[in-house]
């Protein structure tokens, strides 16, 4: 049986798979590694482990008798920079994107380049600090000069790993149009200051995601993707109807590929940022940090009823109780009306947890202040585009009571729970099928679940 592996690399959880011609999953592997610390002894990836286990995977899967392998792709969180000697080799960790970022180099960097409202408005990427992974680089040249003289190409975590196998040193679109700094959304090229700081030569040329390199016995390698803009490819390809997805897990990200107006420094302000697909179209997407609030809340509530943490999980959405809720929140509570306030914080995190009578309860209020600050940052995407459908991947689309909160509060849309295998790694698969797989893209890899309001 002929197969393409995919290794899909999350912070926490890594994994490989093995999809078939039909886009089935037919063998899978996951790991997750201790964190260990960087020279500030922060907690950083484990990227020497990371590769040892890459390597002994692809070993046995090429052992593996019933399956000829064709085509190798990856699809990683983004955000993260290695830097390769002459060699091809890591000269320093891979930095955390969460590490905190010198204030000092942060007003110097902004002040150098029109201050943080015009450059945010150019590259489109909200001030994230070591999110912005341009900033990362930023760094390392202006705090340790002669290693940065050492280095030989900047690449993202995708495009390292493909290198480890192909020996050759790439830039993918995906990985660089992601709240890097580093790309001008307006011009459609590197941001001047790429160039200014003597950046530019260090970061290698684009290579477009569906073109692949061969290496031994023909085998097809991808340049891999980013993997939030990974996800959105089995959409794009079985969806032609305009639609926003919500692709939920520790991020809410709602991505919008049918909406291509600017940003504004409003929007930018409240986390929304520009994607850039494999193809070159941007997509317009917002943040939530809300599979966050919710375990940090769940862990709150199990604690406070002296329940098991995954109680949650046998809730069942309840109307009589949303309709009560909504009624004593009305009456105890003045609403704060400011959006930027209600998406930025938790409403959940100031309430009596007293005032509720059992778990059930507390639960959908829970779900209720998220689903609230949810549709504030959906809408951010939706305005102003033909968006009629909205399918949610992820946690949250197993979740009854999100899901039929989430319906509710968009009348006029429709809504689904959107199940596939595995988005981010069948986005990596599909984004080489011509390079290995003879037949053609099925139509029915995403299940759809409606939720009437």
């Amino acid at each position: 049986m002929n197969v393409v592996a995919i290794f899909d690399i999350g912070k926490t959880n890594k994994k490989v798979f093995l999809f078939d011609e039909n886009y089935q999953i037919v063998w899978e592997n996951s790991v997750n590694f201790p964190e260990i610390v960087d020279e500030d002894d922060f907690p950083c990836e484990d990227i020497e482990a990371l590769e040892n286990w890459i390597k002994n995977k692809l070993t046995e899967i090429k052992s593996l008798s019933r399956y000829i392998l064709k085509a190798i792709n990856f699809s990683t969180y983004g955000a993260s920079f290695v830097y390769v000697d002459d060699a091809g080799r890591p000269l320093t960790p891979l930095y955390n994107y969460l590490k905190s970022y010198p204030e000092v180099l942060r007003r110097e960097f902004y002040a150098k380049y029109k201050g943080d409202e015009k450059f945010a408005v150019k590259t489109a990427s909200p001030v994230l600090g070591s999110l912005n992974s341009g900033m990362q680089i930023y760094r390392l040249k202006k705090e340790k000069p002669a290693l940065f003289d050492k280095v030989k190409y900047c690449l993202h975590l995708p495009q390292y790993l493909s290198s480890l196998f192909t020996g050759e040193y790439l830039t993918d679109i995906t990985s660089i149009g992601c709240h890097t700094n580093l790309w001008n959304f307006k011009k459609m090229k590197y941001h001047k200051w790429v160039r200014k700081e003597n950046i530019s030569a260090k970061i290698p040329p684009i290579h477009y995601a569906e073109n692949t390199l061969k290496i031994e016995n023909d085998i097809a390698v991808g340049v891999g993707l980013h993997d939030s803009s990974s996800a959105i490819i089995p959409y794009t390809i079985n969806f032609s109807e305009p639609f926003v997805l919500l692709s939920t897990g520790t991020w809410s990200i709602s991505l919008n590929p049918f909406n291509d107006s600017s940003l504004t420094f409003e929007e930018l302000k409240n986390d929304c940022l520009c994607y850039l697909q494999y193809n070159l179209k941007p997509v317009k997407a917002a943040r939530l940090f809300a599979g966050n609030e919710h375990e940090i809340q769940t862990k709150r509530l199990a604690s406070h009823f002296e329940l098991p943490v995954d109680t949650y999980k046998e809730v069942v959405y309840n109307k009589d109780i949303i309709s009560k809720l909504r009624l004593d929140n009305l009456k105890w509570h003045s609403p704060s009306q400011d959006k930027s306030k209600i998406i930025k914080e938790s409403a959940f995190e100031q309430r009596n947890f007293n005032d509720f009578e059992n778990y059930e309860i507390a639960y959908h209020q829970l779900m209720l202040d998220i689903v609230k600050q949810q549709v504030i940052s959906t809408n951010l995407v939706i305005h102003n585009s033909p968006v009629k459908k909205v399918f949610v991947d992820g946690g949250f689309c197993k979740n009854a009571v999100f899901m039929n909160l989430l319906a509710e509060a968009f009348p006029d849309m429709e809504v689904y729970a959107a199940s596939m295998a595995q988005a981010s790694a069948l986005g990596g698969a599909l984004a080489i099928h011509k390079n290995w797989n003879p037949k053609p893209i099925p139509n029915d890899l995403i299940d759809l679940k409606f939720y009437k309001h």
